[in-house]
């Protein structure tokens, strides 16, 4: 099963959104990409429903700071303060993808 556009946007809290969607559809197929290379996946690899789990997570934050800088943003008196990005797997993430890694024998 592969994940789409629409699974980031919906596990982000907004799935009609287009912006937040457009985004997804670049980022989505980059970090499935980095999932098969992770789990050194060969010819004819499929992810699964736990990789699925690590590429829509890892895909949402991406998707949320896609240039990865620190900013702030303003409006009235309120402010969102934005400083996470993709810096690499959570533990959690890291948690699944060993799971599926060929490891040497």
């Amino acid at each position: 099963m592969a994940v789409e556009a629409e699974q980031v946007a919906a596990f982000l809290g907004k799935p009609e959104d287009a912006a937040t969607l457009a985004i997804a559809q670049q980022a989505v197929p980059i970090v499935t990409v980095m999932v098969r290379a992770y789990v050194r996946g060969g010819p004819g690899w499929e992810s699964n429903e736990e990789l699925d789990a690590v590429i829509v997570t890892a895909s949402a934050r991406m998707v949320s700071n896609p240039s990865g800088i620190a900013h702030d943003a303003t409006a009235g008196q309120f402010t969102q303060s934005v400083r996470g990005a993709f810096q690499g797997w959570t533990l959690a993430e890291l948690f699944v993808l060993n799971r599926y890694r060929r490891r040497a024998m």
